[in-house]
């Protein structure tokens, strides 16, 4: 028996007047997404962020991995350290370090890009060497390079400091001053710290711009949080598997569940990201024994916070022809399987910033290949109409692998 998860990230939205009060979902040329659908044993709306959380991807594919994140979020950070291989103590935390791209507007510092142009990960990581003396020596800091923008710092025996200091995501003010946004409460040791490692870092980038030549003039940091404690996927359904994702936040939660982590050549996250190698490394990850793969497409979100419909539009039926096309068509060759399509949250264009809303999900089983005249595609409106609600998101998995089906 073989499972699939295949997570469109950021791909739900909202009905746009440009599109007949269409979504760009329901709007994108999706063949294959509509068959699945159509041929789900059950389909609907699923709430991955539980209410009161924060609808980042962190909460929500945590859920889909079949976790409650009520119970075990502790942040986004330490999920990306355990995909780098960084060991956090029990007193130790892990900050989330984007570099960013801060403008001025009519005096006040607006937050112009939260991924500096997404930065290339060889420049990025020019920069990040650049950086780590200048913060490090500012205590016990230590400032790893992750993939393009993405960066993590790790402040040893921080966690009493940062007790109760609230960081917002940058891309969750893309466009507003930042002023109001800095470290909360500015009072506070931990959020003074950060405060001046953030201004520290934005001095030494302004100055030594002409010579990186690059959007980023900023860090940001946010996400901050211990390491989280999940019991392996393998201990709770006796199942073995893998991860596919171009982010080490994904990486971070398949590895904390216990999942292989796939790394693919070319994966970079964005519009450009290998699609085929993603199919080719879960195809043979099943082949050659594991039970489950967990395939994640960061494109859809990260083209959505640009607010960009063409991009989304492309990058929803990227995903749909390169990704969910090719893989069905390789599950062919297996007796049993059974794949769970959805996104993680919704990135709703006009927002720019990801929503708490329910996703709509499609299960399939192999063996259940009805054809259903009542559902017209993969799409939030179809998912709607069926009238199924699954509360609890994180229970998704198992009615995938069978505790439940």
């Amino acid at each position: 028996m073989k499972y699939v998860i295949l997570v469109g990230d950021g791909m739900a939205d909202e009905p746009l007047e440009e599109l007949d009060r269409q979504t760009p979902l329901e709007h994108a040329h999706t063949p294959h997404m509509d068959a699945l659908a159509r041929r789900a044993a059950l389909m609907g709306l699923a709430r991955t962020v539980p209410e009161g959380m924060e609808p980042g991807s962190d909460v929500a594919n945590m859920a889909i991995l079949g976790y409650d994140p009520r119970e075990h979020f502790t942040g986004r950070a330490p999920i990306e350290a355990a995909a780098m291989g960084i060991e956090l103590g029990p007193d130790d935390v892990a900050i989330r370090c984007n570099l960013v791209t801060l403008e001025e507007q009519d005096g006040r510092l607006v937050m112009a890009d939260h991924s500096a142009g997404h930065l290339p990960t060889p420049e990025a990581h020019a920069l990040i060497a650049r950086l780590k003396p200048v913060l490090e020596r500012e205590g016990p800091f230590e400032l790893h390079p992750g993939v393009s923008y993405r960066n993590l710092l790790v402040w040893r025996g921080g966690f009493s400091a940062l007790r109760g200091v609230k960081l917002t995501p940058p891309h969750s003010i893309l466009g507003q001053p930042v002023d109001a946004y800095w470290p909360q409460p500015p009072e506070s040791e931990g959020a003074r710290t950060l405060l001046q490692l953030m201004q520290k870092a934005r001095r030494f980038l302004l100055s030594t711009q002409h010579e990186h030549n690059t959007q980023a003039n900023a860090i940001w940091l946010w996400g901050a949080g211990q390491k989280p404690k999940l019991i392996p996927l393998k201990a709770r359904f006796r199942v073995t598997g893998a991860v596919i994702s171009a982010v080490d936040l994904i990486k971070g939660l398949g590895a904390l569940a216990g999942l292989r982590v796939l790394n693919v050549p070319g994966a970079t996250g964005y519009l450009d990201t290998n699609y085929e190698g993603k199919v080719e490394h879960a195809l043979d990850a099943l082949k050659e024994g594991d039970d489950l793969v967990y395939v994640h497409v960061e494109a859809p979100d990260e083209v959505s916070h640009e607010g960009s419909l063409a991009k989304k539009r492309q990058a929803i039926e990227d995903f749909d022809a390169r990704v969910v096309g090719p893989l069905v068509e390789g599950l062919q060759r297996f007796e049993r399987w059974a794949l769970l399509l959805l996104p993680d949250h919704p990135t709703p264009l006009k927002k720019r910033v990801h929503t708490p809303d329910p996703v709509p999900f499609a299960l399939v089983r192999s063996w259940e290949a009805k054809e259903s005249s009542q559902v017209q595609g993969f799409s939030e409106r179809a998912a709607r109409k069926t009238g199924v609600v699954v509360e609890e998101g994180y229970t998704l998995i198992e009615r995938l692998l069978g505790a439940r089906a």
